[in-house]
């Protein structure tokens, strides 16, 4: 047993390389002008944050947690020749706007008229989304990726990040998790704020990785206050969430009635989900489900989530990790249908790559591969033990008991 179980540890070792190799310089927040005729695209973002400022305008905030949250007004230009689903990092600086991703603009907001003030000369018919990054990740991280995520899938919403404070280290797990927590009443109130604006006429919540427990998280806060979501979200998008499946169904069930439309992007070879699975105990992460298989299949049916299985998407993501951003179909999926409400089973989506979509408990052809083609096994990591799974009446338990936490004793 503890032969195995160093077996294990090597083969998460092995990771390393890919969860912590960022390959590009850091301090890209410093502004850089565009010379005259240089032809790029800009993407204006409002970017709200729990970390604590750096001090230093190249990178303007670190890891580190402020009880006071910021607001920034960020402009990023995007280069014209560039493969959709990457982001462009400078090889050296400052960015070359030509080549490169660019911070052209950095703007503090102090007040929330001011912050008004910003979404109404940024409005898109009143459509906005709200990012809200994974594990890993720098504030720079997060601005490059939701510029990436709103160029490539043509979304009409005005971009909203919410960044929390992540050390940015692999050995800084258990610190970002607790960060997360620490930032769910900062992403609640920001969330109401938003939603209260008149101007905002419905929100899209997309999150990924360990970013989905900051969601759900503030979600289920917001029900628990008020006994449902705020009408104004209407769309909730997981990606790869990092999510311990139980813990999950009671989140959904405690936001209260009615809830947003949830969509989760899942993949069986997710290997940073097989890595935080093994940290958090061998417990199952969410999205590293086949939904197309019981008990998930029916208990997704009976709650009302769209599953999305990316098994068969091929990227460049070694890890298999970021799937619903590197895939240029899958990132305008997100960005011309479900943030729209459409349906995922008409005639007219076709992806290419073999993707199924599990709604209304039917696994259906998104792609051009059969629904039952698309799992595969995990096998990435064997467990060095073998714990009980959920079965599918501790998940329909879960998910159909009243939101109403109960007494212990009678």
């Amino acid at each position: 047993m503890k032969l195995l179980r160093l077996t294990h540890l090597a083969v998460l070792i092995g990771f390393l390389p890919a969860l912590t190799g960022c390959g590009h310089p850091s301090g890209v927040m410093q502004p850089v002008g565009l010379a005259a005729g240089t032809s790029t695209t800009q993407v204006d973002m409002l970017v709200a944050t729990t970390r604590q400022p750096s001090g230093d305008p190249a990178t303007l905030f670190n890891g580190e947690r402020s009880p006071k949250p910021y607001m920034t007004d960020v402009a990023v230009s995007i280069p014209p020749k560039r493969q959709p689903g990457t982001v462009q990092w400078p090889q050296r600086l400052p960015p070359n706007p030509a080549t490169d991703f660019a911070v052209t603009r950095v703007k503090q907001i102090d007040t929330i008229p001011e912050g008004r003030a910003w979404f109404r000369q940024h409005i898109e018919g009143g459509h906005a989304l709200v990012f809200i990054h994974g594990f890993n990740n720098t504030y720079e991280d997060s601005v490059f990726r939701l510029a990436q995520i709103v160029h490539d899938s043509g979304m009409q919403a005005t971009p909203i990040l919410f960044t929390w404070p992540s050390r940015a280290q692999l050995t800084g797990y258990e610190y970002d998790k607790e960060s997360t927590n620490y930032s769910r009443t900062a992403l609640e109130q920001s969330l109401r704020i938003l939603a209260a604006d008149p101007d905002v006429k419905d929100i899209t919540i997309l999150a990924h990785s360990m970013g989905t427990w900051l969601a759900m998280e503030s979600l289920r806060q917001m029900g628990i206050r008020d006994g449902h979501v705020n009408a104004k979200i209407h769309n909730v998008i997981l990606a790869s969430p990092d999510i311990d499946i139980q813990v999950f169904a009671k989140q959904f069930v405690e936001m209260g009635d009615p809830k947003p439309k949830f969509t989760i992007f899942v993949s069986q070879d997710d290997r940073a989900l097989a890595a935080s699975s093994f940290i958090t105990g061998n417990v199952s992460r969410l999205g590293a489900i086949d939904p197309s298989k019981e008990p998930y299949r029916s208990r997704l049916e009976k709650a009302g989530i769209t599953a999305i299985d990316l098994t068969k998407v091929k990227t460049e993501d070694s890890l298999h990790h970021g799937k619903f951003a590197e895939s240029p179909e899958i990132v305008q999926l997100i960005g011309q249908r479900l943030m729209t409400g459409q349906t995922l089973t008409d005639s007219n989506v076709s992806i290419g790559q073999g993707v199924a979509a599990v709604v209304g408990g039917t696994a259906r052809t998104v792609g051009t591969v059969a629904g039952a083609a698309v799992a595969a096994p995990l096998t990435i990591m064997e467990q060095p033990a073998r714990r009980q799974q959920p079965t599918g009446t501790e998940l329909e338990d879960s998910l159909s008991n009243d939101r109403q936490s109960k007494p212990l004793t009678q």
